[in-house]
């Protein structure tokens, strides 16, 4: 087994998970198998009880894991299937060791950082790098992983003393060390300053480890004067150090490294398995970054949630629209609308914030409305649905939207109805929490990870965009549930119920006759989507707003020729 360890300074949410997702992806071109797990140093167990705002969107996992969004990046970028203890926390950590100790299994020793919270780190993680994550069940043979926040950090010093450690237990030839530091350009002089990552390295180094790769995240690409710089004071050779300046689309991120010779570099030093022969994997994705580049025609997706503020609180909801505006080649532009402003109580504080969102939305090609929580902003999201609704402007619900969706239909022929989420007392509540759910208690208690869901009508536009699939398994995560008791009166006025759940007590999926696309899912279907597999229910939200879904549909859900070879292309 061959370990990657992607450490970063100088500040956070400098791109790590972005570059540890490219270096896997460039791996795994080579024909390796790959695998990746993010550590995160706060206490908390998992990510399930963070708001977005902290550290954006909550990723769910098959196995109903809440994990960091950087597993979403490794997901999409590797095509793999990670579980929940592939993101590490120093909650987990001190939880299992905390645990140890009570069961007697240190036999009455003193229980300390170092050595027992460092072994356990390296356990862990020498036993979750063995879990096949492909879908030929192989064990990998490299695992990449991404220490959270930056060096230095009194939270991260039991990791990094771990990883001091852990370089010569798995010995040289089979560990190395990438850091990702930041070369600022003060507007003011233009020049690329290279001190915090001398300071950042220098700081590195102090903890015992010392970087094989310095990965330099500018605006602009590094200048061969300041290479040589930072070579010279970070005690490395002018060839590793990489530049990973700004780009157009992510998807050149793979490209620019293995332009730089990384795949190279890791051969050497890590003596690694690797064929010379074309790297079809990697040509895929030049494809798919040029055509990024090039499309001309636009599409806009107005995105009404309460946490646009912040845009990776909808990380995965945003790739998602972005695959399926590329495999139509369109040029995707998200109008992100804070549902709030959609509110009446807005037109009477900030009347030009209300009509700038009303503007918004009503110039979009379609409307999203995604999963979300509490009372918040709920009323603005129904007013965009009902517009939506009526104007037959092409719509998805996500989770909440799907049940804001139902609640909607309910108005028009019930003066009052809501959520027991909003309102508990009710009386006539279309939403109801799940039996399960036990509201004494935040943490994992949800319907979280794959589920089944059974199409109930083979006319279902939905599955006809999966393929006419009898069952679609996807990823849940939700505390309510529209309330079966009103399927019947719903669909008595062409509100249809097309999927639920195995034992047909949950609604899964809901269509709107007489719409050219009004879909909801309880489900979150853009946590499954990649760049050359979109999503179904967020590549028809993009087909009906580019007018493109009733020809999609007629010609058995086939692109038109021109679209369908620029997508074999990429395949």
């Amino acid at each position: 087994m061959k370990y990657i360890l992607v450490t970063g300074g100088v500040i956070s949410g400098i791109g790590k998970g972005i570059i540890a997702s490219s270096v896997g992806t460039i791996l795994k071109s080579c024909g390796l198998h790959v695998t990746a797990i993010k550590i995160d140093p706060y206490i908390n167990i998992d990510a399930g009880t963070f708001s977005p705002y902290e550290h954006g969107e909550v990723f769910v996992l098959d196995d109903g894991g809440e994990v960091d969004l950087d597993l979403g990046n490794y997901e999409r970028f590797l095509d793999i299937r990670l579980t929940r203890d592939n993101n590490l926390t120093t909650g987990k950590i001190y939880q299992s060791v905390i645990n140890k100790e009570r069961r007697g299994d240190y036999l009455g020793k003193t229980v300390q950082v170092v050595p027992h919270i460092t072994d356990a780190i390296q356990d862990w993680v020498m036993k979750q790098a063995k879990v096949p994550v492909d879908d030929d069940g192989m064990e990998p043979q490299v695992c990449v992983i991404e220490l959270g926040g930056t060096v230095g950090d009194i939270e991260s010093m039991p990791f990094i003393e771990a990883f001091r450690q852990f370089q010569f237990k798995a010995k040289r030839e089979n560990f190395c060390n990438i850091h990702v530091s930041l070369v600022p350009q003060p507007s003011a002089t233009g020049e690329q300053k290279t001190k915090p990552t001398q300071n950042s390295v220098r700081e590195l180094r102090g903890l015992g480890i010392s970087p094989d790769l310095i990965m330099c995240r500018c605006s602009t690409p590094l200048d061969n004067s300041v290479k040589e710089k930072i070579s010279m004071f970070c005690h490395v050779q002018p060839e590793q150090v990489i530049c990973v300046h700004d780009v157009s689309s992510i998807y050149r991120v793979p490209l620019l490294l293995e332009d730089q010779g990384v795949v190279n570099y890791f051969c050497r030093r890590l003596d690694l398995p690797i064929e010379s022969r074309p790297r079809k994997m990697l040509t895929k994705w030049k494809e798919m970054s040029d055509r990024s580049d090039r499309l001309l025609e636009h599409c806009s997706i107005a995105l009404v949630g309460k946490y646009t503020k912040f845009s990776d609180s909808y990380a995965s909801v945003i790739k998602a629209l972005e695959h399926s505006a590329l495999a139509i080649s369109q040029k995707l532009e998200v109008k992100y609308i804070d549902s709030a402003d959609l509110e009446p109580a807005t037109l009477q504080e900030e009347p030009v914030k209300y009509h700038e969102a009303w503007q918004k939305l009503c110039s979009a090609d379609g409307i999203l409305v995604p999963g979300g929580f509490g009372v918040r902003g709920t009323e603005g999201k129904m007013h965009a649905i009902s517009w939506a609704r009526k104007q037959k402007k092409p719509f998805l619900g996500v989770c909440l939207g799907m049940q804001l969706a139902v609640c909607d239909w309910v108005l028009t022929s019930i003066l009052y109805a809501n959520s027991t989420e909003f309102d508990p007392e009710s009386k006539h509540p279309v939403v109801i929490d799940m039996p399960e759910h036990n509201p004494g208690q935040m943490g994992g208690t949800m319907r979280l990870g794959k589920r089944r869901t059974i199409f109930k009508t083979k006319s279902s536009i939905l599955r006809k965009l999966y393929g006419d699939a009898d069952h679609v398994d996807e990823r849940h995560r939700h505390r309510f549930e529209v309330n079966p008791e009103l399927k019947q009166h719903f669909e008595e006025k062409g509100f249809h119920f097309v999927g639920q759940d195995m034992e047909g007590e949950r609604m899964e999926i809901i269509e709107l006759e007489d719409h050219p696309y009004f879909v909801g899912v309880q489900y979150h279907p853009e946590f499954t989507s990649r760049p050359i597999k979109p999503s179904p229910p967020y590549f028809g939200l993009l087909l009906a707003a580019a007018g493109k879904l009733h020809s999609y549909l007629q010609k058995g859900c086939r692109l038109s020729p021109r679209y369908e070879a620029q997508a074999l292309n990429c395949i």
